[in-house]
């Protein structure tokens, strides 16, 4: 019996350890309630899977992504989801060795065809909020989109050039600008288009915080929203329904992006493959107080 003891207690220590059931959760940044609505929609499906969530942030560091790589590989997790985030070909690689699966949220740049990417409908937002403030009339339409760097960013500006041409309205290369999501860029940027004799009548900005900024620059510049200047967001975060006035948005469905790429991640670490690998969810423009025609017409 002792050496059946012994053998067995030496297949034991001869197993790999168990992975852990983990998935994490990866941001640049994670200080708004943006990334909180991504949060809540990976949290909702890992909690029907008992399965634990680990989130990181970092912070535009360089340094700081590599060692949060060399720690995750330790972890061994089920799988990782990245938002609007980017990985080198070193790292990937070392991903596909490991075993650990990557659904990208937002990709930031394209990916391969079969890297599974969960998205929205960027372009048809932009486009949607350019059909919007034309056919209420707007001919001097500004524009202030996310970084260029994005993919996102580049949709969005995409589809409302696209709709501006269409409808013949010229895009004058000084109303288009590209800030960084926040909200102070959207008020520095806001404040350098309005504070001029031909000033836009309209601006659509990338996201909701960064029309927040614009709506602060048209206060302090003596400029009634939507009377003197029509304003539209991007995200639909619940601020949009308390700003004063409540902002025109596109709806982008965050929690249900976070909850489709999670799901994702738990098929792919079952080792299946999932039905669809590109997914982008539709984008809805909610209309509230924000815009009306020129000069509250």
């Amino acid at each position: 019996m002792r050496g059946v003891e012994g053998r067995l207690r030496r297949g034991e220590s001869e197993r790999p350890p168990a992975r852990p059931s983990l998935v994490e959760l990866v941001f640049d940044h994670m200080h708004s309630e943006w990334a909180m609505e991504v949060i809540r929609g990976v949290e909702q499906v890992l909690s029907a899977e008992r399965t634990a969530l680990v989130l990181s942030e970092l912070h535009g560091n360089r340094g700081q992504k590599d060692r949060w790589f060399d720690d995750l590989l330790d972890r061994r997790p089920l799988g990782v989801i990245l938002v609007v985030l980017k990985l080198d070909e070193r790292q990937r690689r070392r991903l596909t060795e490991a075993g650990v699966p990557v659904v990208f949220v937002d990709t930031a740049e394209e990916q391969p065809p079969e890297v599974p990417v969960v998205g929205s409908a960027n372009w048809a937002g932009g486009l949607a909020v350019a059909r919007h403030l034309t056919g209420l009339g707007h001919r001097r339409i500004a524009m202030i989109s996310g970084p260029t760097a994005l993919l996102c960013s580049r949709a969005r500006a995409g589809g409302f050039l696209s709709a501006l041409a269409a409808e013949g309205v010229p895009a004058a290369p000084h109303r288009i600008r590209y800030g960084d999501f926040r909200a102070h860029g959207g008020y520095v940027h806001g404040l350098e288009l309005l504070d001029r004799p031909d000033r836009p009548t309209a601006i659509f900005a990338g996201s909701d915080y960064q029309a927040l900024g614009v709506m602060r620059a048209a206060h302090e510049l003596g400029l009634s929203v939507p009377r003197d200047l029509s304003v539209v967001g991007y995200d639909d975060l619940s601020i949009t329904e308390w700003s004063g006035p409540p902002l025109t948005t596109v709806r982008q469905p965050l929690r249900d992006m976070a909850a489709t790429a999670a799901r994702m991640i738990m098929t792919l670490a079952r080792g299946q493959r999932p039905p669809y690998l590109r997914i982008d969810l539709a984008t809805e423009l909610v209309l509230r107080q924000s815009t009306a025609p020129p000069g509250g017409s």
